[in-house]
């Protein structure tokens, strides 16, 4: 209850929620298209997967510099190919969640980048073994210090590998290791491992967040290990 002379607080009005982009022509032509039957469907089909196509060609030339002039276009064209029918599939399948933030275009033009990126990650390691030995992080090495911080890095690092050693499982260690020193894809190690991009994430965040805790614990700084800032 409220004394006399106290004021009462401002009633806020509930906040308005942002009403959903207005779709420009052509974006909504596309939704139309896309959601008809027939013959407008099957062509508007066809033109997404050019559409698609071209993008993921521009993804694949971009990152293939090498490997055309090592294997050729064609396997890379390919390449291409597959990426942008699986992009039309994505795309297609989640159609209702296209918004209109962007231009249609825009926003299908990101499913065909998206694949061929990914395919082109696996084909840079399809030949290539994946190195899954936790040991591997005893190579760990520090960034450059100066000699006054030699000790204090050296102590670091040497409770870092006790902590892998003594905190991680084999499992956690494994995927550290290769996605952290060996570089490997996180894409390519599910493909290799039989699992989730998903899962392995949520593998690196477990592992890194008990290396955190133990070396806080120990009273030691775990962001000396972050890579400096780019300039």
């Amino acid at each position: 209850m409220l004394s006399a002379g106290s004021v009462a607080p401002p009633v806020r009005a509930p906040a308005t929620p942002s009403p959903p982009p207005t779709l420009d022509d052509d974006s909504s032509e596309w939704l139309r298209a896309l959601r008809a039957t027939g013959h407008d469907r099957e062509a508007a089909i066809a033109r997404l997967h050019e559409l698609l196509l071209r993008a993921a060609r521009f993804e694949v030339r971009r990152r293939s510099a090498a490997a055309v002039a090592r294997t050729g276009w064609a396997e890379l064209d390919d390449l291409a190919q597959h990426s942008a029918d699986d992009a039309l599939v994505a795309v297609l399948a989640k159609l209702d969640g296209y918004r209109g933030d962007s231009r249609f275009t825009t926003w299908a033009y990101k499913f065909a980048l998206l694949e061929a990126s990914v395919k082109m990650r696996r084909r840079a390691w399809q030949d290539r073994e994946i190195p899954l030995d936790p040991e591997s992080w005893a190579t760990l090495a520090a960034r450059d210090s100066g000699p006054d911080e030699d000790a204090e890095m050296g102590e670091l690092l040497r409770a870092v590998r006790g902590a892998i050693a003594a905190e991680l499982t084999p499992h956690q260690r494994s995927v550290l290791v290769a996605v952290t020193l060996d570089g490997v894809p996180i894409d390519v190690l599910a493909e290799r491992l039989g699992t989730t991009r998903g899962a392995l994430y949520k593998t690196l965040h477990d592992a890194r967040r008990k290396l955190r805790h133990s070396l806080a614990a120990q009273g030691l700084r775990p962001d000396r290990l972050e890579p400096p800032p780019a300039p």
